[in-house]
């Protein structure tokens, strides 16, 4: 098998910004928007026109509302001062950031904020009555910028006041301060509201592009894209010109989203960043534009600079955006100080290449990228959701809880969407979160959370859409009429006045007030903990209060995710019954969704209030790939899976839905072991002393090649994936959990322990499937064999973990073209009361839509189907016949009833005559060619049986027909009851064809017995009661020992040996599957023999830990594995154990002939064609010669029957040929306890062995399996018989007890008890 690559942390480094071949933008100036202000405003002031207060010089009043209407604030007071407001823009200040308005006495002034008490001229500016007391007392407030902020601050730019009783609403972007300025008696309510922008200075645009990048190769997977640039830029490489004293300004971080053509997600990372550009690269136009020169005389203007936009950028398939924010801040610092040791490409080479992605063996790696600077990298959660860049709580947090569900809304009936803001890292977040919290249904329409100012043709385009555009849009273009704006910087939601505005309640109303109101509880939440301002950079920060700080917000992120995931289970719930599985040969509709899904039907489910929201619903894209998606195999099976698995929770607890869990994270694999990663070496002078700092940069450089370490794939280790050539689908993590749950729930009962270990038995076999399917020359009636199986299963009631036998039996159907066979494993599974899951029903529909279906013309099938039930019939017919003959003596009345027999069974020869006449003329016409292609046995479909020469089947027909003493009757294929183990001849001879003719073969003969010495009591311990003492973890290979109840090890033994010829067959064998198992597993060598037999000792598995272990191997190195000869021996515990299982269920295999392959067999014999015979013992392969023989073996000592030899020494016991006979005497009239009483009389010590187990193998060898059961009931009412004399206490020290209830079932479970 190929090695996969290990998933890749980042994959590209890019730098971007203006570059020769960059062209000037269309709106290559910020101002080129007629009307808009670019200046923030800095000052805000009241005046009381009123009392003779004039404008103060370089402010500007407020006169009108939006309406037109008189912007007076004191409209409602009595002694009306006539109150204005006034501002002033400008750049000597820090910007005005927000407004409010204070209800003193109410309601207490927040920090940071400052209050106009006064008017410029000293007079009070109390927007209430000015006579009345402090309490009711009203004034306008507002919040400033930092001196430390630089040019580019977020600040307010615009400002207006409104009258809602004049049907005045704010503008798009602006955000409303909901407080009413006019406090007084009459007069209309009043609000103020306001934009906030980033004020530009005077600035050339041009296009983004690429400067360079690292690898300079295209991945193979994964080639860069040519739009990154542009992505990386939104708003296009700007060139400004800022005056001399201003400040610094910080990097700003945003990121982007990809969507390849396969629909796989690819996340960006960038930070966009000023430096300074010559003055020469202008032309003289450009530089006047910019103020760097003088209008008139053309004179240079010295005390402005040049700066221009760069952006660093990061591509990785995963959404660590944190920590990608960190290392490109990094790298960003790294070039603007200086000089360095090391270039700068070795410290991005050095990130790229040794920092290994987070996995359950290194789940916090810390990267060390200086002294100074350090990052964490965690383990991403493991949820079966997918995983995204969404971020719900900077979704609730920007929207809040009504927003937030106006917005699912318009996700599920797919509206054109524009959200924008003037944080481009929340665009992506949030956005992500909006395509996330409609799962199960996947956004199929464009999305672009983040889109380039050049690429906004998109919000034209006829089709739904979610796109992400930053604030500064609205300064250059208006949005569509038909587009719903979302502004995540004001939590407004603005719509055209002229459809029907979104509202949450068109949701379905339980369900939605149910997500309401946990989104309102949730929100209180957020409010208190999210606190901004945590620092995060020194190194005891990341390694102690990075998981007390962060795990609340973590779980609220969980909580939040969870009540969409709930909403949308609810509001699908019962979906999957309305599904329409394919059962006919498909036509061309087969694939529509009408076909697919019955939409009427489940719009009848629902309420009649909630028809139109459904409808709407239906008729998505989204709803119909998901129909899709569910109907046949996708790579979304495992999300979808689990998602109804939340559907069936919230089913069952319908009165509090809002009570069930539905994310449960996988906390085992969650560890504090932490890696550290530390920076690059600096290299060293040949004398040992530090080499100079020669790296320092004035610009962010152009990166070099030759200074890139190579890289060296340190720790990465090879992730794990399906082996590509394996058909049989893995089982999921959840269908894992619930398998781990329903094991620990039936360990504790009895009767349904030995069914749960029965089910996980026959799974391994259908696991197996596959390898003995493609190793079978007739693969169609092995399909059939395995199918004969699973209808076994469900005869016995076997309680199956999961879906896998169905499943693989399903796709093995669609692989070898048997789709009606795949339509009656889906009927068994119906039957047996199975509900097929998502990857089930995938599979299902695959097969039966791919497979060529028989032909539809049934004529000859018919006919065939009549020769059977007339053949049938005769055979009925002929038996009262022929007693009749036999007695000899017929009445008159008998006579009559005979004649009557004799007259149909004319009438039924004649019918049979004359369809055989008419099937042999249907096949006269064939050519010789044709005849010779229709014997070659069985038609690949199976539907059809080929037909034989014509007078093969004549001779035949005649042969059945015609009564003969001598004739040879054809027996039917043995069933799954008759293969069974302890039936050893007749197993083996049920698999083989007998040859009299040539004479015959060596057969090897193979023993095995599960038996196994407990080191703490020097007990042997049984089959069953092994069985019973494993656990439920799939892990744990320890089981109880009865009497001590230590845990220990057991141990499955097998030993190959020489029986000597036997009759001539073609041996076949019994089907196994194998899984490695970890290193420390304890096992013998198996060239160990015991009496010159080979022997071989290994781990006996619990069919729990057997397939997690098995299922492991087939991940690894694929299903090749199980049909190499190395299987045995790289692989022993795993092949020894499902060689046992398989012969203790009969179900065929191909393992048996890798063991008549291997070294074990060949010293026994050299010929291809020898036999492996496989016999199950009950009793321990290697028994204690230094005790006296068991009775069972005295017995047949005594009796004179062939048996191993052990070489037992002599002993002087009394167990005499006599006294056998009088215990079996006791035990066969029903009185055991007597010959218990019997066997402690005679024996003085205290007997080495189970008094139970010498009773119950005494009357296997002499009476035979048909007693066991009742033995049983015997023997356990002689040990509550005997308990009241002598102790229960006494009888264990004897070792006298029974086995327990639930080693008895696990013996009944697994019939018939193995031979002894």
């Amino acid at each position: 098998m190929t090695e996969e690559k290990c998933p890749q942390l980042v994959d590209y480094f890019v730098v971007d910004g203006k570059t020769s071949m960059s062209s000037s933008s269309s709106s290559s100036s910020s101002s080129s928007s007629a009307g808009r202000a670019v200046e923030p405003i800095t000052d805000l002031a009241v005046i009381a026109r009123g009392l003779g207060e004039e404008v103060p010089e370089g402010f500007t009043c407020i006169e009108r509302t939006l309406g037109g209407h008189s912007a007076e604030l004191s409209a409602g007071l009595i002694n009306n001062p006539h109150l204005y407001l006034c501002y002033r823009r400008g750049r000597d200040k820090p910007p005005i950031l927000d407004l409010g308005v204070l209800y003193e006495g109410k309601e207490t002034l927040k920090q940071g904020w400052y209050v106009i008490e006064t008017t410029p001229y000293s007079r009070s500016a109390s927007l209430s009555s000015g006579g009345g007391p402090t309490a009711h007392r009203v004034f306008l407030t507002y919040r400033r910028a930092l001196d430390s902020q630089g040019l580019h601050t977020l600040g307010v730019t615009d400002i207006a006041l409104l009258l809602p009783s004049k049907a005045e609403v704010a503008p798009h972007t602006f955000c409303r301060v909901d407080k009413n300025l006019n406090t007084g008696m009459w007069g209309p309510a009043l609000y103020v509201c306001y934009k906030r922008a980033v004020a530009k200075a005077n600035a050339l645009v041009y296009e983004a592009s690429l400067i360079s990048r690292y690898p300079e190769d295209d991945l193979e997977a994964f080639p860069l894209p040519e739009s990154v640039p542009v992505f990386c830029l939104p708003m296009g490489v700007t060139v400004e010109s800022w005056p001399l004293n201003t400040k610094y300004q910080l990097p700003v971080f945003s990121t982007f989203v990809l969507t390849s053509a396969s629909g796989d997600k690819v996340y960006g990372a960038a930070i966009q960043f000023y430096e300074s550009f010559p003055r020469e690269l202008l032309s003289e136009r450009q530089s006047i534009r910019l103020g760097l020169l003088s209008v008139v005389d053309r004179r240079p203007i010295t005390n402005r600079s040049l700066q221009v936009k760069k952006s660093i950028c990061v591509l990785s398939h995963w959404p660590f955006f944190t920590v990608f924010q960190k290392f490109l801040t990094f790298i960003y610092r790294y070039s603007i100080s200086g000089p360095h040791v090391l270039p700068l490409e070795k410290h991005i080479s050095s990130f790229m290449h040794n920092v290994p992605f987070p996995s359950p063996q290194r789940p916090r790696i810390l990267v060390q990228l200086s002294p100074y600077d350090n990052l964490l990298l965690c383990q991403p959660v493991s949820s079966p959701l997918p995983l995204s860049g969404a971020s719900f709580l900077k979704l609730l947090q920007n929207l809040g809880p009504e927003n937030a569900c106006t917005l699912l809304l318009a996700v599920l009936t797919e509206h054109k969407l524009l959200l924008h803001s003037l944080r481009p890292d929340v665009l992506t977040s949030v956005s992500e979160a909006l395509v996330s919290m409609s799962f199960p249904l996947r956004w199929l329409c464009p999305y672009i959370p983040l889109c380039p100012l050049q690429m906004a043709d998109v919000l034209l385009a006829p089709m739904p859409f979610i796109v992400g555009v930053h604030s500064s849009y609205f300064d250059l273009y208006d949005p569509p009429a038909d587009v719903v704006c979302v502004d995540l910087d004001t939590n407004t939601i603005f719509q055209s006045d002229d459809k029907k505005p979104l509202s949450w309640r068109s949701l379905p109303r339980k369900h939605s007030k149910t997500l309401f109101n946990t989104l309102t509880n949730l929100y209180k939440t957020l409010e208190k903990i999210c606190t901004p301002g945590q620092e995060e950079a020194t190194l005891e920060f990341l390694l102690t209060d990075y998981d007390q700080i962060y795990r609340r917000q973590k779980q609220l992120e969980l909580e939040i995710q969870e009540a969409f995931l709930r909403f949308m289970s609810c509001l699908l719930r019962g979906y999957r019954a309305f599904l329409l599985p394919i059962t006919q040969a498909p036509s061309d509709t087969a694939t529509d969704c009408s076909s697919l899904f019955n939409l009427q039907g489940f719009l009848k489910s629902r309420d009649r209030t909630q028809q139109k929201f459904y409808t709407q619903l239906s008729r998505t894209q989204m709803f119909t790939q998901f129909i899709e998606e569910c109907s046949f195999v996708s790579d979304r099976h495992a999300c979808l899976e689990f998602f109804d698995e939340c559907v069936q929770k919230v089913r069952v607890d319908v009165e509090k839905p809002d009570e069930v869990r539905l994310i449960d994270l996988d906390e085992t694999h969650s560890g504090e072991h932490t890696v550290f990663i530390m920076p690059p070496e600096e290299p060293q002078e040949p004398d040992g002393s530090e080499c100079p700092a020669l790296y320092s940069y004035e610009t962010f450089p152009s990166l070099r090649t030759e200074l890139f370490d190579q890289p060296q794939d340190q720790l990465r280790v090879p992730t794990k994936g399906s082996a590509p050539s394996s058909p049989a689908p893995r089982r999921t993590k959840q269908e894992i959990k619930l398998a781990q749950k329903r094991a620990q729930k039936y360990s504790t009962v009895p009767d349904m322990w030995s069914k749960c270990l029965l089910g996980h038995c026959y799974g391994l076999w259908f696991i197996y499937l596959p390898t003995f399917v493609k190793a079978e020359t007739a693969k169609v009636r092995a399909l059939h064999t395995a199918y004969d199986v699973l209808k076994h299963m469900e005869n016995r009631k076997v309680v199956l973990p999961d879906e896998v036998c169905y499943r693989i039996l399903m796709q093995l159907c669609g692989q070898y073209g048997q789709p009606v066979l795949a339509v009656r494993v889906l009927l068994e599974m119906k039957k047996a009361g199975i509900t097929p899951n998502t990857i089930t029903y995938g599979y299902y529909n695959k097969a039966v839509l791919e497979s060529k279906w028989p032909s539809t013309n049934q004529g000859g099938r018919l006919r065939w189907a009549k020769l059977r039930n007339v053949l049938l019939a005769v055979a009925q017919f002929r038996q009262p016949i022929r007693q009749r003959q036999k007695s000899g003596s017929v009445g008159s009345r008998g006579g009559q009833s005979l004649s009557f027999i004799l007259w149909l069974y004319n009438i039924l020869l004649t019918c049979l005559l004359g369809l055989i006449k008419t099937l042999l003329s249907l096949m006269q016409p064939a050519g010789p060619r044709d005849t010779i292609g229709r014997n070659k046995g069985v038609d690949e479909n199976y539907n059809n049986v080929s037909s034989p020469s014509r007078g093969g089947l004549a001779g035949k027909l005649q042969q059945l027909l015609t009564p003969t003493r001598h004739r040879v009757s054809v027996r039917r294929a043995a069933s799954v009851d008759d293969r069974r183990p302890g039936k050893a001849s007749a197993l083996w001879m049920s698999f083989g064809t007998c040859d009299r003719s040539d004479p015959p073969p060596l057969c090897v003969q193979v023993l095995m017995s599960s038996c196994s010495l407990c080191r703490s009591c020097n007990s042997l311990v049984y089959d069953e009661e092994i069985m019973a003492g494993w656990t439920s973890d799939d892990s744990n290979l320890n089981s109880s020992c009865p009497f001590c109840s230590a845990s220990f090890v057991p141990f499955l033994n097998a030993e190959i040996c020489d029986p000597g010829p036997v009759s001539r067959c073609k041996p076949r064998t019994f089907m196994t599957s194998s899984a490695s198992v970890a290193d420390s597993t304890p096992s013998f060598p198996q060239g160990s023999s015991v009496g010159g037999a080979p022997q071989v000792a290994v781990a006996y598995l619990s069919p729990l830990v057997l397939r997690k272990e098995l299922e492991s191997l087939l991940e690894n190195e694929g299903e090749a594995v199980l049909a190499q000869p190395q299987f045995l021996d790289s692989h022993s515990i795993i092949f020894w154990n499902l060689v046992w299982y398989f012969q203790r269920l009969g179900l065929p295999s191909n393992l048996l002939q890798l063991v008549r392959a291997s070294a074990l067999v060949s010293q026994f014999t050299q010929s291809e064609n020898s036999a492996v015979r496989v016999r199950l013992l009950w009793d321990t392969l290697t028994p204690d010669t230094d005790q006296w023989p068991p009775l069972y073996i005295l017995w047949r000592i005594h009796s004179g029957v062939p048996m191993r030899n052990y070489s037992w020494r002599r002993h002087n016991h009394p167990f005499t040929l006599s006294f056998l006979e009088e215990v079996l005497r006791w035990v066969g009239m029903n009185e055991v306890h007597k010959a218990v009483t019997l066997f402690l009389d005679t024996l003085s010590k205290q007997p080495g062995s189970s008094l139970y187990r010498e009773f119950l193998f005494l009357t296997l060898a002499a009476m035979g399996k048909d007693h066991v059961a009742a033995f049983d009931k015997k023997y356990k009412a002689a040990y509550t018989r005997l308990s009241g004399t002598l102790g229960r206490d006494e009888l264990r020290k004897k070792r006298a007890q029974p086995p327990s209830p639930k080693a008895v079932d696990c013996r009944r479970s697994f019939h018939p008890p193995l031979e002894c």
